[in-house]
């Protein structure tokens, strides 16, 4: 049954309010003289205002002769009163918005502005009173330790080295973010990593934004089959016997397409529609890509990138964190780290804004080249929870499966101030050579063996001078 908070409810409340400081610092978070009576308003905008200004609640006389509105004093309340009071005006507060919530939200619909519905609902449904008192630091050092580390599901990311890096792995309620130039394989980062969640009984979803759901299972196929897309197009029943073997102990997976310019409630419904008509419970969400969404929280324009990702960044953290699930993203990378061989804040497409919200950001650098060779980098470029931001991972890539894999724990994160790391082999210069024309040192080894054999044809020809001489 609905409970009735009428007048002379709402008048209690603000007596009991006046006879107890305390009581009224309790509910500041949620207290608003919008929320009473016409009648009473004045009362409580008063207290509001006094409270404010001189740092004291009001005495009734006060509020008697400056608003004509007369309070009484309640003889010989005790805890249990107040305690009734502070459950009492947390039901009045919740109930009040959601009346002003709906009443708003009917407007906008006949506007046709649908984002906000949802948020002004949301809202005022949850509004409550801080009952949490937070973290007791001296109660329980060890209980507290292991819930940091192991309560937020830290899951490996399939790679030793980045696993080192992040103290163990990604945690559920992060937002991680890959960041690379147009074809530097963002996609396929993300689908590897997916995959390998797959593999551990993880179940999950691959939202995209860009490529179509068939290119995606695709690219997933040859990863899990260990075939290039020929070879599967060639063979389409050995795959399918692979796939099938894989997912008897994988965990459940969806890819959907979503058009450009989706928002984060797009997303939202997606999940819960998901859930509710087949029982997937969702350990994580691959979104492909956060450049390609619009936030629903503020009406930004498209071009204006710095406060259009501010918004979405900030949006996609609280849905990781509201569904408690494994967040990875992706993002673009600017023109100016196109020549680049180390990444930094500047070259992130949209500027600062995704970096602050964010939990870790990664730069994914390859080159044809390297992908030629199998060999992919990824650099550190921010991390909240260790101390990884600068550091360096080679990985292992097949060019016919798309499979993206550790070389070996052993091989160790690089600085990224060591010398003799992958990026010295490929830094963009051209060497003259003899006079001939330039050689581009792609493959140092490569330059090393041409430079060695002019070298040995050039001492060969001195001692044969010597000789003749």
């Amino acid at each position: 049954m609905l409970k009735d908070y009428g007048l002379d409810v709402q008048k209690l409340f603000l007596e009991m309010m006046l006879q107890d400081a305390e009581s009224y610092v309790r509910v500041q978070n949620i207290y608003n003289p919008e929320n009473f009576d016409r009648s009473l308003r004045p009362a409580a905008e008063f207290i509001a205002e006094h409270s404010d200004q001189h740092k004291t609640l009001p005495t009734i006389e006060q509020i008697g002769a400056s608003t004509g509105i007369k309070l009484n004093n309640i003889p010989d309340l005790n805890e249990g009163h107040f305690e009734w009071f502070m459950d009492e005006f947390e039901g009045f507060t919740r109930r009040q918005e959601l009346e002003r919530a709906i009443l708003k939200s009917a407007d906008l619909l006949e506007k046709g502005e649908y984002d906000p519905v949802e948020k002004l609902i949301k809202d005022a449904v949850q509004i409550s009173l801080t009952k949490d008192m937070g973290t007791d630091y001296f109660a329980d050092p060890r209980l507290r330790i292991d819930k940091y580390f192991n309560s937020g599901g830290q899951v490996s990311t399939g790679w030793p080295q980045m696993d080192k890096i992040l103290y163990g792995g990604f945690s559920r309620g992060e937002l991680n973010i890959f960041a690379g130039g147009s074809g530097s394989g963002k996609s396929l980062v993300m689908m590897n990593i997916a995959l390998g969640w797959l593999q551990a009984g993880l179940s999950g979803v691959y939202i995209s934004l860009e490529l179509s759901e068939e290119l995606c299972a695709l690219r997933t196929d040859a990863m899990l089959a260990g075939m290039s897309t020929k070879e599967i197009r060639r063979d389409i029943d050995q795959t399918e016997l692979k796939v099938k073997l894989v997912s008897k102990k994988a965990g459940q997976y969806r890819i959907k397409a979503l058009p450009a310019q989706s928002n984060i409630n797009d997303i939202r419904s997606y999940i819960k529609e998901v859930q509710v008509q087949t029982g997937l419970k969702v350990d994580f969400i691959m979104c492909d890509y956060l450049d390609l969404l619009m936030p629903v929280s503020a009406k930004v324009s498209p071009n204006d990138l710095f406060v259009k990702d501010k918004y979405v960044s900030e949006e996609l953290r609280n849905l990781a964190k509201e569904l408690n699930v494994l967040f990875v993203t992706a993002s673009q990378l600017n023109r100016s780290a196109v020549e680049e061989i180390e990444f930094d804040h500047s070259h992130i497409s949209g500027g600062i804004s995704k970096i602050n919200t964010a939990d870790n950001v990664f730069g994914i650098f390859t080159s044809r080249a390297m992908r030629e060779r199998g060999k992919y980098q990824i650099q550190c470029m921010k991390s909240r929870s260790s101390t990884g931001v600068g550091m360096k991972i080679d990985l292992d890539y097949n060019v016919e499966t798309m499979r993206i894999t550790d070389p070996g724990e052993e091989a160790g994160p690089v600085n990224s101030f060591a010398k003799g790391n992958l990026l010295d082999s490929i830094k963009a210069k051209s060497t003259m050579i003899n006079g001939t024309e330039p050689v581009s040192p792609v493959d140092r080894e490569e330059t090393g063996r041409i430079t060695a054999d002019v070298q040995s044809a050039k001492l060969k020809q001195l001692l044969g001078q010597i000789k003749q001489s």
